[in-house]
């Protein structure tokens, strides 16, 4: 099982990995530093050395004389135990004395004097660092030019480098440490607060939804105020649901303890005709409370936000023909005249939605036209958008009255039956389907249009 990511991990990685970058590029800045100093240092005995073997240089017998001071070679000479060559070259390039044959200045023939060159060469595989001095005899007679040319091995350069960046490593590293060490402490002062955080909400009691008063800096205490927000929104869901749960308790309260009273005086009763008349209201009683069940149950499961029903799918023509067909029989007994409209389109009328769903909101509609008194009932389909309707010419509903009869257990003539779920139901159903919901009456009041009208892309 992999470990999750860690914020504190992440904050490391990203700011230590420039700082040892940084510290990479500061230990090679200390080494070519350390590496250069010692070639000034070690130059500088080059220089010397090449100018005291240059200050001994005769005319004797007609030719270059040399008479070697041992200072000289001694000062390149150190606990490293370099390797010291040198070598005296007239102006035609030819050797007088020396111990090699060391290479001349690369630069070529030149009249000047006094020229001093250092180069890095290889000699029989020997690394060396030559220094070459162009000079002349300073007789009146005679003005010949001639070089010295004075080699060592590396050895003593590179102790000296290497002792070099040993005292610089030191203050390197001393400086890393430090960096590492309030690096360190800087994420987790940075991070304490989320720390506070995340304290604070696990301690708290889980049946509290009060805020959070925690001072915690700007980045953290806007993700304290969307949690803030997120537990009002949870706090007006939870007064909801209480005010649901009382409500539908309510509901289903008094259609229970009327089957009890009837239950109860039917017992007391011999007549068999009195059991009869009982048993016939509590069947009635029985049926409005499945149904008032089966209504909270709906409600129930469309007010679920974690309820996703697969759209699939559907011909509004059909879910309508059926809605009437199972409601005929009962409008007939009730002298109501139940009707269909379809567009003369003879074509499916197809949108993406639910069937069960949609043939609850159909049934809700018919039955609360068929309970508020009406006398008419139209189930409509319009194809362009894809609508369903359902209108009847019972008593309407003001307009001042529509948006609350759209909650649950709202009523508008509290002496009449029925549970107040219809509506809100249907404006569940329209919500999942990502439909409008309008209700709308005629110009005296009287009827009730209820519109379901679907997105166009739905089809």
């Amino acid at each position: 099982m992999t470990l999750p990511d860690s914020l504190y991990r992440r904050l490391l990685v990203w700011l230590l990995l420039p700082l040892l970058a940084l510290g990479g590029l500061m230990l090679l800045l200390a080494w070519s530093e350390a590496r250069r100093t010692a070639d000034r240092a070690f130059d500088r005995l080059l220089e010397a050395a090449t100018l005291a073997i240059a200050e001994q240089v005769q005319r004797q017998d007609n030719k270059l004389w040399l008479d070697l001071p041992p200072a000289a070679l001694k000062m390149l000479a150190t606990d490293a135990e370099e390797r010291v060559f040198y070598s005296l070259v007239d102006q035609d390039g030819s050797l007088v004395t020396g111990n090699a044959e060391l290479p001349g200045d690369p630069r070529g023939d030149t009249e000047s004097d006094d020229i001093h060159l250092f180069n890095d060469i290889e000699w029989r595989g020997l690394p060396l660092r030559q220094g070459v001095r162009r000079s002349r005899l300073e007789d009146w007679r005679q003005r010949e030019h001639f070089e010295v040319r004075v080699a060592h091995t590396r050895e003593g350069r590179d102790a000296l480098t290497r002792e070099l960046l040993r005292g610089n490593l030191a203050y390197i590293l001393a400086m890393a440490a430090v960096a590492i060490t309030v690096l360190l402490l800087a994420i987790r002062a940075a991070l304490a607060p989320l720390t506070r955080l995340r304290r604070a909400i696990r301690t708290r009691d889980p049946r509290t939804l009060e805020p959070l008063t925690l001072p915690l800096p700007r980045e953290l205490a806007e993700l304290r105020e969307t949690l803030n927000d997120l537990l009002a929104r949870m706090r007006r869901v939870h007064a909801n649901q209480e005010r649901f749960i009382g409500d539908a308790s309510h509901q289903l309260r008094t259609p229970l303890a009327g089957l009890s009273a009837r239950a109860e005086l039917a017992l007391r009763q011999e007549d068999p005709a009195r059991w009869r008349e009982a048993l016939f209201a509590m069947q009635t009683t029985s049926a409005r409370t499945a149904r008032l069940a089966m209504q909270l149950l709906s409600l129930t499961r469309l007010n679920n936000p974690e309820y996703h029903p697969d759209l699939a799918p559907l011909d509004l023509n059909v879910i309508a023909r059926q809605a009437v067909r199972d409601h005929w029989s009962q409008c007939q007994r009730s002298d109501i005249d139940l009707g269909l409209e379809e567009p003369p389109d003879p074509d499916p009328l197809i949108i993406s939605g639910v069937d069960w769903q949609l043939t609850e909101a159909l049934n809700n509609l018919i039955d609360n036209a068929r309970r508020y008194g009406a006398r008419c009932i139209t189930v409509r389909t319009r194809a362009t958008p894809p609508t369903l309707e359902v209108e009847d010419d019972g008593p309407g509903i003001p307009a001042e009255l529509r948006r609350g009869m759209l909650r649950p257990f709202h009523r508008g003539n509290e002496a009449l039956e029925g549970s107040g779920l219809g509506l809100a139901i249907v404006e569940g159903i329209a919500r999942s389907h990502h439909a409008t919901l309008t209700l709308d009456t005629d110009q005296d009041g009287r009827g009730l249009c209820v519109r379901l009208v679907f997105p166009e892309e739905a089809q």
